[in-house]
Order: C-alpha cells, then structure tokens, then sequence
C-alpha cells in the first residue's frame, strides 16, 4: 500500500494528504516521482508528535507542500494546529488553540502553569463530548468540571498529556502522565529520549519504556528501527546517545525491530511493545 500511495497521488493528482507520524515516517522512505510531488499543497499531521528530523524530511519531499502540524483528542476531536509559516521555527509545537476550542494548560496546584512550565492540557467548550457511550466509569475519569480559570466553564476533557506553552503562547507535548518513567528518583519523560534518538540520524522510529527494574525502580528500554542506508546504527546510536544524554536517562536495553507494531489507528502500538518487553 505504502509503495504504491505515490504512484497513486501522480495518478489522481492527489493535493492533500493526512497521516500519522508512523505512516509519514515510512512514506518518506519511499520513491516520490516529480508528478506526485508538485501537484500537494498540503500535508496534516496529527496523532502524535512531528519530530524535528521527520518534519524537516517531509518539507524536504514537499517543498511547495504546507505542512500543518495539528493535535487532538478522540473526546474533542481536533485541539490545536501550528500555522504553517512556524514550521521551520518551531518544528516540534503542535500550535495553537483552533476556533472555538478553549486550551488550557494546569499544573499540578489546579492553577494555570507560567510559560515553560509542564502541565496537564485540558480542552474546554462546545467542541468536547458529552462522554463515552454507556461507560459512566471513563466519563468521570476524563470528563470533569471545567477548570475555574475556563472562560467556556461546563465540561471539560482532562487529557492526561503533559504539555508545555511557552512566552509566545505556542504549546509543545511533553508526554503522557501515565506513560513517564521513574527511574531512581528521576522523572523521565519517554519523549525526550525518542527525540534524542531521532536526532543522532541513525534511526528513523523510536520508542522509551519503562520496564521494572529492582535497583531502579524503572529502567529505561528503547525500541528503535534503523534508518535505511544508515551504516553501522547501533555503534553510531550508543555513541551518539551517550553524549547527549545525562547517564540517568541512558537506555538499559536498546532493541532493533525490523517494523514497529502499530495499532488499528496507526500510530505505534507503545502497549504491545510495554507487553513484550515485560513493563
């Protein structure tokens, strides 16, 4: 399906395309010809976060192509985009608040964190639903009073992601509450360590876990799948790894997958991956 996506774009010259970042990551992988490359004006991203190194290769593929980095929820449905014109300045921001939406961004006091701050995104007003059909159990976890700072007030969605916004207003995703790795005494957000991995160029997917470790509490495992045509990636990732990240967020264990696991929706399946490691 993937070889063939190309050849079809050309064919019906296809001038936007939707996907989720595993999806992206395997069509840059591709052969894109000329005829399927001009006619694209527009490239979504939503169901995870946009890398530095993936967002870079897509405006690379897509030169004419606007690419709107986007975040939502299944319980809102769309949050937030980036305005195109930011891409490049502020490659890993999922944006702004889209009409209508109130994003709010709490800390763990219930106030309104300051610029830089990490807390949890909670989405407000009359995009949020009513709750999750005949599960009164979830709709109590997820759907809860609107913050007192919400100008919507009602129900709001607490999503569980930790965000952060920074001075310009723009937010940034720091990883899921109930997904950060404690590993003696520190808090490790997964994110970071994908990022670090994606960043040395020797791996074109990447996923941090924590698995129970008796002296750690959690060690940190990593999940990787190289880039094609990368030479030597498992010397070059430890070499690269050891030097940007501090010896606390250093992987125990890293393991190459020829395909990453991915879910009905196709994003990476992080729960299967949890399962096999042990965590």
């Amino acid at each position: 399906l993937h070889d063939a996506l190309p050849i079809s774009c050309a064919r019906h010259q296809v001038t936007t395309l939707a996907a989720v970042p595993p999806l992206w990551v395997q069509l840059v992988e591709q052969q894109w010809p000329q005829d399927a490359i001009t006619p694209l004006r527009r490239l979504t991203n939503s169901g995870g976060a946009l890398s530095s190194e993936l967002g870079a290769r897509l405006r690379g593929l897509f030169p004419a192509a606007r690419l709107f980095a986007m975040y939502g929820l299944t319980e809102a449905f769309r949050s937030t985009f980036l305005d195109p014109a930011l891409i490049d300045e502020h490659p890993t921001s999922m944006g702004q608040a889209i009409p209508f939406a109130e994003v709010l961004v709490i800390g763990d006091d219930g106030g309104l964190t300051d610029p830089g701050e990490e807390g949890e995104l909670v989405h407000c007003g009359p995009l949020v639903a009513k709750g999750y059909w005949q599960d009164a159990g979830q709709t109590a976890e997820r759907f809860r009073p609107a913050p007192a700072q919400s100008v919507y007030g009602g129900t709001a969605v607490w999503s569980g992601d930790r965000v952060i916004r920074d001075a310009e207003g723009l937010l940034y995703f720091a990883g899921r509450r109930d997904a950060m790795i404690k590993s003696a005494g520190n808090r490790i957000s997964p994110q970071e360590v994908e990022e670090a991995a994606l960043a040395t160029g020797f791996v074109s997917e990447a996923v941090a876990i924590g698995v129970p470790d008796d002296r750690l509490g959690q060690a940190v495992h990593l999940v990787v799948r190289a880039l094609p045509g990368t030479a030597d990636p498992e010397a070059g990732l430890r070499s690269e790894l050891a030097r940007e990240l501090p010896n606390f967020m250093q992987p125990r264990a890293i393991h190459w997958r020829a395909a990453m696991p991915l879910n009905p929706n196709g994003k990476i399946d992080r729960a299967a991956l949890a399962r096999e490691l042990g965590a």
